[in-house]
């Protein structure tokens, strides 16, 4: 029997599903992913806990990683503008959940205000959203864009301009229903203030050291530890990991 069976989350909830963001989760401070967290992830799968992504990074990525690893969870991608699963028959199946020309619009009306924006070189292959290098402040794109129909999100590592109503909860609770479950039943992982939502849901929300104030104020479990370490760390105290 697989131990996520016996663990509960302080929701009541069994805890079935692990679910991670990637960088600054899975990998060290360069973004390296890190041999602890590719074993632990491995060893879930083993015992037959999938391992379910939820990343701002683009689909080709995410599912390179999801490959990789051997994982058997949903993707969620582009911040909760796509997600990936697998059908009854084993089919590949990709959703988009937000309309990328409502986020280009955004772009330009930013670019004419003059602000220094610049599209991450991965923008190229992304279908939902647009995301931006980091070189402004959240609250100066969004002091540009007024009132408009984008919600803006920072990881950190980028700024996400999505249409409202996207984000990785939304897209997460739409991916869990293919295998019958909700955040509740998971123990979500993550660092960004884009994983907050994730957290507050989740049945054991765990952040780090390395997190984001907001992340932290919104997790369970704050793992002393960074990154990787602490992605360790805060499974171990969830309880679905030895």
């Amino acid at each position: 029997m697989a131990r996520s069976s016996r663990v509960r989350s302080s929701r009541g909830s069994a805890l079935h599903v692990v679910v991670t963001d990637v960088d600054g989760t899975l990998t060290d401070a360069d973004r390296r992913l890190d041999p602890r967290a590719v074993q632990v992830v491995r060893d879930l799968e083993r015992r037959g806990i999938p391992v379910a992504l939820a990343t701002g990074n683009v689909l080709p990525i995410a599912l390179g990683l999801y490959r990789s690893l051997g994982l058997t969870g949903p993707i969620v991608a582009e911040n909760g503008g796509l997600i990936y699963h697998c059908d009854e028959r084993g089919r590949d199946m990709v959703e988009r959940l937000t309309d990328r020309t409502v986020a280009l619009l955004a772009f330009r009306k930013l670019r004419a205000a003059g602000l220094p924006v610049r599209r991450l070189f991965t923008d190229r292959w992304r279908e939902s959203e647009v995301a931006l290098e980091p070189t402004v402040s959240v609250s100066a794109v969004r002091r540009a864009l007024g009132r408009s129909a984008v919600a803006v999100e920072s990881t950190g590592y980028a700024l996400h301009l999505m249409e409202k109503g996207g984000g990785k909860l939304p897209a997460l609770v739409r991916a869990l229903s293919y295998i019958g479950r909700t955040p509740a039943e998971c123990v979500v992982l993550g660092d960004g203030d884009n994983d907050v939502a994730m957290l507050r849901a989740a049945g054991f929300g765990v952040s780090f050291a390395s997190g984001s104030r907001r992340a932290r104020q919104a997790a369970q479990y704050v793992a002393k530890a960074e990154f990787a370490a602490g992605f360790v760390e805060g499974l171990k105290a969830s309880g679905i990991l030895d």
